[in-house]
């Protein structure tokens, strides 16, 4: 079931997008700030996130902007601004699309099922099953004999580049761009940190890695 977030500071817009998503069998998450937001996406990957930009805490544009630091999550902004500034602001930023209130909802529906038909289509869906652990990268869900293990946003996201190159060694410059973007080439402790937690919760033996395997000042590999 696609997971949809949909993130606006008017309570009547959520009840409207709740009402309409979860008949068309949308699962749906709301928030009324940009934090619950944040908070909602570290615990959960949406597939689709639906973001005002006129939020009571944080402003929509640096919710969008924090989430492009470690998702490429779709994001369909829907927003009473309609100065082209602000629509070329949010599209540079990497929001997908644009949609102004007020709005149609089966436009916006319209606009949803082009962003889960991209993202589907876009990569073939990638399970591993390795000792009793499964990890299905597209979902973006792990299971350890049947009981699931939640991961991070991030600790997805080295994990999805590491196994889409299963047995090959990934160079640390290119894991820290490819997780935090160019920039970061040279924050390795960023990774030691973020792939403690992975071993902790997906290594049979976090100690002895056999899966997520380093070599040292070189890179990283799953070998699972």
């Amino acid at each position: 079931m696609t997971f949809v977030l949909a993130v606006d500071d008017d309570p009547a817009i959520l009840r409207t997008l709740g009402i309409n998503l979860r008949a068309r069998d949308y699962e749906v998450e709301t928030a009324g700030d940009g934090r619950s937001a944040l908070q909602i996406v570290d615990e959960r990957m949406p597939d689709v996130v639906l973001l005002d930009l006129g939020l009571p805490d944080l402003d929509g544009i640096t919710v969008l902007r924090r989430l492009r630091e470690f998702t490429q999550v779709p994001v369909i902004v829907v927003s009473a601004r309609t100065e082209p500034d602000d629509k070329v602001e949010a599209l540079d930023l990497g929001a997908d699309d644009f949609i102004t209130k007020p709005f149609s909802i089966e436009e916006l529906l319209a606009r949803v099922r082009v962003m889960t038909r991209r993202a589907t289509t876009s990569e073939p869906p990638l399970v591993v099953e390795t000792g009793g652990l499964v990890l299905d990268v597209t979902e973006s869900r792990a299971s350890r004999d049947g009981t699931e293990i939640h991961l991070t946003p991030i600790e997805w996201k080295i994990v999805d580049a590491l196994v889409r190159k299963r047995g090959r060694l990934v160079r640390q410059t290119e894991l820290l761009r490819t997780v935090w973007g160019p920039g970061h080439e040279r924050q390795s402790n960023y990774l030691r940190v973020h792939l403690a937690g992975i071993r902790r919760k997906l290594e049979p033996d976090p100690s002895q890695p056999a899966l997520f395997v380093t070599e040292p000042g070189i890179g990283h590999r799953f070998s699972g």
